[in-house]
């Protein structure tokens, strides 16, 4: 009687976390205000995939109205090749999208930013590079032109990806104080043929949505992770 009444429980649980509801059938509280931390700011956008070894998943943005949490748009997203991993242990060239809560530092693309985009947004030039190399002082910056201690072979010419990099935005994982060989060049950006390297991509137009609806002044944050367990985005 016990073992049956437990897998009677678990199914009820199970079935409740399905479909997003609380115990009593009312609705769960909204994805940012079950978060540990939503990056103090009124916009958030959260990158979520089923589990750790995911290419691809939901990306969602939502706005903080009258103290409450409203979803303003969603997407599906698509992840780093091999999956995601915690952002504190991640290394360069594994293929893997960094879990964790960062901020935005600015946009980017080859294409002229979408009319209404407020947010700081810097224009690709054939000579924009994004350096990657381990060795430079420049480590997971934008250089321009690439700097003499930046090797070409180990960064990437973001003009050369014009489906990928017409939009973006700079991901700041590993980038205000870079951890050497943690990883550089994470974006969230336009969806290519598949799985990213790391980043997290979106359609097109969702990135032109994003671009016209974040706002700098309410402080966006991006919070990446999985459903459930040790990197679960309920953690950041």
């Amino acid at each position: 009687m016990r073992s049956t009444a437990v897998a009677a429980l678990s199914l009820v649980s199970a079935s409740l976390f399905a479909v997003g509801a609380a115990p009593g059938g009312s609705p769960a509280a909204p994805l940012p205000a079950r978060m540990a931390d939503t990056g103090g700011g009124r916009q958030l956008i959260t990158a979520v995939a089923p589990e750790a070894g995911s290419t691809s998943g939901t990306v969602t943005w939502w706005s903080r109205r009258d103290g409450q949490w409203v979803k303003a748009g969603a997407a599906t997203a698509r992840f780093g090749a091999n999956g995601l991993v915690e952002g504190d242990t991640r290394r360069q060239g594994t293929d893997t999208t960094p879990t964790g809560l960062y901020d935005l530092p600015y946009a980017f693309g080859i294409k002229r930013a979408p009319t209404g985009t407020t947010y700081r947004y810097r224009a690709v030039r054939q000579n924009s590079w994004w350096c990657q190399d381990n060795d430079s002082r420049s480590y997971n910056h934008w250089g321009e032109p690439r700097p003499a201690d930046c090797r070409a072979a180990q960064s990437e010419r973001l003009i050369s990806y014009p489906t990928q990099y017409a939009y973006g935005f700079v991901i700041g994982f590993n980038y205000a104080d870079p951890v050497r060989g943690r990883g550089a060049g994470i974006f969230l950006h336009v969806d290519g043929r598949g799985a990213t390297a790391g980043c997290v991509s979106v359609p097109a137009e969702a990135m032109r949505r994003l671009l016209r609806w974040a706002e700098p002044g309410k402080r966006p944050h991006l919070a990446i992770g999985t459903r459930g367990g040790r990197t679960a985005v309920t953690r950041y």
